[in-house]
């Protein structure tokens, strides 16, 4: 997230530990990961003397604003949202008024676009990095800064806009039907930056691709798998689709795809595995640069929710 004031912009990077507990964790679990999110995030490049880091459950303005978002958000926009019914692993035309999807989906799951939607707007955010399948999440936050603003006569809240990113969506390895997540348990889905040469070269041979002979080409639709990989190649590269496409002229089969997308994740990932390695041995380090992201990002969130607590009659 950012927060926008001409010159002055300050770039705000939160874990989701609260998000986390959507879907059952192991307490050992979460908090190991929590430290490992931070790490994962100081070795891909952040600089924490430039940027705002921290657990978004260290800063209680992140709860009380999803509080007062949630009595104005309407349950058919939630029903709508596609991503609790991947979690919960049901049809994307279930609804949640459907008796036993109703039974068998916990209420946090359903609500947290709308702690997403707090997550942004505690800092009066004006844009928001996302993969595509958030773009769904960022026009439910939107529509709940409007109502807020026409409900109590305001322009407080910013309209925050979506800034998608290069590589819109990354796919399963081994499924290209659906994104490519953590919490798969098929672990040669996906990818993770602390993977060792040996486990990328394993994962992505394993990778499903098609029949197809000849030549690679970008087709999401009947060649998904390999225009997955074209995908990531682009988002490694930092080149279009198009472009990408026009680099890999050369390759003449699946083994050649391959082989050219392990030399890449090798190399892309090699210094910062050895950066997360260092950091995830000293957890005390990584404490103190949370202690320092609370205090910054409570500053700004603080303020913020005296402001809101006047607009809305509470204070």
């Amino acid at each position: 997230m950012s927060e926008t004031d001409s010159a002055n912009t300050k770039y705000i990077f939160a874990i989701a530990d609260l998000h986390a507990i959507t879907t059952p964790q192991d307490p050992r679990e979460l908090k190991r990961r929590r430290y490992e999110a931070i790490a994962s995030l100081l070795a891909s490049g952040l600089d924490h003397d430039k940027c705002t880091l921290y657990h978004q459950s260290s800063v209680p303005e992140h709860t009380e604003l999803n509080w007062y978002l949630t009595s104005i958000a309407s349950m058919g926009n939630l029903n709508r949202m596609t991503q609790w019914k991947l979690k919960s692993q049901l049809q994307q035309n279930s609804s949640i008024y459907d008796d036993n999807v109703l039974d068998n989906t916990r209420a946090g799951l359903l609500c947290y676009p709308v702690l997403q939607a707090a997550d942004i707007l505690i800092y009066k955010a004006t844009h928001v990095p996302v993969g595509d399948d958030q773009s769904q999440h960022l026009e439910l936050c939107r529509g709940l800064a409007n109502s807020f603003n026409h409900q109590f006569k305001t322009k407080f809240f910013p309209i925050p806009k979506t800034l998608l990113t290069p590589a819109k969506k990354i796919l399963s390895l081994r499924n290209p039907s659906k994104k490519m997540s953590k919490s798969d348990p098929d672990q040669n889905s996906s990818l993770y930056m602390t993977e060792t040469p040996e486990n990328i070269m394993k994962k992505v041979r394993k990778a499903t691709t098609d029949s197809i002979q000849g030549k690679v080409y970008f087709d999401p639709i009947n060649r998904p798998g390999v225009s997955n990989m074209i995908n990531i190649i682009s988002g490694l590269t930092n080149k279009s689709i198009n472009e990408t496409v026009s680099d890999l002229e050369w390759i003449q089969d699946h083994k050649q795809l391959k082989d050219h997308l392990i030399e890449l994740l090798i190399e892309e990932f090699k210094e910062k595995r050895r950066v997360y390695n260092e950091l995830i041995g000293d957890f005390a380090y990584l404490d103190t640069i949370c202690k320092s992201g609370t205090g910054k990002a409570r500053q700004i969130a603080l303020a913020n929710i005296v402001e809101i607590r006047k607009i809305m009659g509470l204070d």
